[in-house]
């Protein structure tokens, strides 16, 4: 139903838009409320394991894996060779007659299904490959028996059919050894790049690696095809050998710092876990004089481990510069029977890294981000925090990240940031990346906003990169050619199935966009901050689903968003106000016609502006639409109107601001 004004008395003002006017009201339709509020039917229905409130529920399970891995650089042939027993943990209600893997490194290999319909710019584009890993031996140790067991290689997967099932709460051994050619510079986010003072190893997806098992779908067995990963949480301790003038750095803590690094180096160490400036562990001039190594000859074994993490990586080069800062975080106990151990940010970096803007900042914005995402939503768990640069791919890894050796300010502050914050998204909150991209890269775009905002009085501020409000640094302006493009893909699209073209726009910045608006515009950052750290809380080292965190958003913000995860998320709906006729009498209310032609009605504010300077404001919430998309509101007594604007400050992304101002005319 309509609510229309027709009064036209001689003492009043009635101010219509020309946007308003009969051949282009007819251009627009209204939003039916019985579409947009209808009651929505999330993906999963709720039951023992996943509660109704969105968190975990009564009976939720989840499966371990735990490794023991040795493995070796042949930096000669560019050949990791590598052996690793996996402790596998049925956690589950169901016994397990098969173990499903992945073998990222196959997706180098000449016949991989990723080779078709490559992504731009991956190596499948530029015709390099490796023969992928070969496996040379697995067995399978159940009742303290040891069995021999023949592979089934499938693309990127690797099945094997158990000697005995794995009942419920049972245990089993894997042990596998096996090698592969570590990718050149082609590799992208695992890559051998040659600098002026030697190779840098960047060692990632390099172990076979359990897939999930889980409640939703049993076996995660996608092939990869070069997005993202999915994978199961566990202790590892790990080594590599490297030859002796090489400085490797890794995922967690270092367990023989004794075995090799020097005692200048070590002690160098001990002083940065005591200053917020860094502190250099190797300089320029450790990097060409070999008595800065341990030893002169020979190879050096790097042992490091880390606990309740999905996965590890690694990077060795003889060429790297090296400093550190400490983390303001308590001391953290890296493995059993260690001693607690200081926090500590650092980079590693080649020569090429140092210039103006470059890499002498680096450890600062490890510092800050650490710090930052700690005290705003949940508190940052393993011993170190490492930047790497290196080939450039911007990539993440717990503890450790990938960016660029040219990066510079601003966007190595940016990629530094964004890299790290992975650390929460989706290495401590797992979600299935592999799938639901949004809930990884959105909700890290997300809180890599306000880390721009914080650091440095707003040094970085805002963020304006490929990620997030990439032409004008106001997310409300540059979302619309997103929101209005009808070939751009939902935030619930599968992650295979989202373009290269709409991979930034749509998951990074619409899904980070999506929850500032719901911050800022719809619970208020008091609701909403309490709301996501209960979220990340009561999912960290878990598997939380889309339907779990909408579900909890509801519950523990105490709103019933369902209008908002329908338009924002399954589909791309948007705002778009219009203003009608506006009636102002002397000494008497002025009332306003406000018209929504769209499928989000984010809240808006409507400002009105007098002779006199002054202006009032008035938000109009969802709910006014709830029973129609055409209302009229009353302003407070005020005579002088000079004009009323919907969304005066552009918080809101109206797709249409045209109709969104009247000025007062004689």
């Amino acid at each position: 139903m309509s609510v229309r004004l027709f009064l036209l008395p001689l003492l009043g003002v009635v101010l219509v838009p020309a946007a308003l006017l009969p051949e282009t009201v007819a251009a627009k339709t209204l939003a039916d409320p019985a579409t947009v509020f209808a009651p929505l039917t999330l993906p999963d229905a709720p039951n023992v394991y996943r509660s109704g409130s969105g968190l975990p529920g009564p009976q939720y399970w989840q499966n371990r894996t735990d490794y023991v891995i040795h493995s070796r650089i042949d930096t000669q042939a560019h050949v990791l060779h590598g052996s690793e027993i996996v402790t596998y943990s049925n956690n589950s209600p169901e016994a397990l007659d098969v173990l499903w893997l992945q073998l990222d490194q196959n997706i180098y290999r000449a016949d991989t299904r990723a080779a078709v319909g490559a992504i731009p710019g991956s190596h499948m584009m530029t015709g390099d490959h490796t023969d992928g890993m070969t496996i040379e031996h697995v067995s399978v140790v159940q009742g303290g028996r040891e069995v021999e067991v023949t592979p089934l290689i499938s693309d990127t997967r690797m099945q094997l059919t158990l000697p005995r099932t794995i009942d419920p709460h049972g245990v089993a051994f894997v042990k596998i050894d096996w090698h592969y050619t570590i990718p050149g510079p082609w590799g992208g986010r695992t890559a051998v790049t040659p600098t002026r003072e030697g190779d840098i190893y960047e060692v990632a997806q390099w172990y076979p690696r359990l897939s999930v098992y889980d409640d939703r779908r049993g076996w995660n067995t996608l092939p990869y095809l070069g997005q993202e990963f999915f994978l199961e949480y566990g202790s590892f301790d790990y080594s590599v050998t490297v030859p002796w003038n090489y400085t490797l750095v890794g995922s967690g803590a270092l367990l023989n710092p004794e075995q090799v690094l020097t005692p200048v180096e070590r002690n160098r160490l001990a002083q940065a876990a005591q200053s917020d400036a860094r502190v250099m562990i190797r300089t320029l001039d450790d990097i060409t004089d070999p008595k800065s190594h341990l030893k002169q000859s020979g190879e050096v074994t790097w042992h490091y481990g880390m606990r309740n993490t999905r996965d590890v990586a690694f990077a060795a080069s003889p060429a790297f510069v090296w400093d550190a800062a400490r983390i303001n975080l308590p001391p953290i106990v890296p493995w059993t029977n260690y001693h607690a151990v200081p926090r500590l940010a650092m980079s590693v970096y080649p020569r090429e890294g140092i210039g103006p803007h470059g890499w002498d900042r680096s450890t600062d914005y490890v510092k800050h981000a650490i710090e930052y995402f700690s005290s705003q939503w949940f508190e940052y768990p393993w011993p170190n925090a490492i930047n790497l640069g290196g080939h450039g791919a911007g990539m993440e890894y717990p503890g450790i990240v990938f960016d660029g050796i040219s990066d510079r300010d601003p966007q190595l502050f940016w990629i530094t940031t964004h890299e790290l914050g992975h650390g929460w998204f989706p290495m401590i909150v797992g979600t299935d990346e592999r799938r639901n991209a949004f809930m990884d890269e959105g909700f890290n775009t997300f809180i890599d906003v306000y880390a721009s905002d914080h650091f440095n009085n707003g040094e970085f501020a805002p963020k304006r990169d490929s990620e997030f409000a990439p032409k004008t640094g106001n997310p409300a302006q540059d979302i619309v050619p997103v929101l209005t493009d009808p070939d751009a893909p939902v935030l619930m699209t599968a992650a295979d199935g989202v373009s290269e073209k709409y991979r930034h726009s749509v998951t990074y910045f619409k899904g980070a966009y999506g929850l500032k608006l719901l911050r800022e515009q719809i619970l208020g950052p008091v609701r909403f901050d309490a709301a996501f750290r209960r979220y990340i809380a009561e999912w960290a080292y878990k598997h939380p689903s889309p339907s779990d965190f909408f579900r909890l958003m509801n519950s523990e913000a105490g709103e019933d968003l369902g209008w908002f995860w329908r338009g924002w998320y399954f589909t791309n709906a948007a705002p778009d106000y219009a203003l009608g006729t506006v009636h102002h009498d002397a000494g008497k209310p002025a009332t306003v016609q406000v018209r929504n032609y769209g499928a989000l009605p984010l809240p808006v504010v409507l400002r009105a502006d007098y002779a006199d300077g002054k202006s009032e404001d008035l938000r109009i919430p969802t709910e006014a639409w709830r029973q129609s998309s055409d209302i009229v509101v009353s302003l407070p007594v005020h005579d002088g109107l000079k004009a009323v604007t919907l969304d005066p400050d552009h918080v809101i992304p109206d797709i249409d601001r045209s109709d969104n101002r009247l000025a007062m005319t004689p």
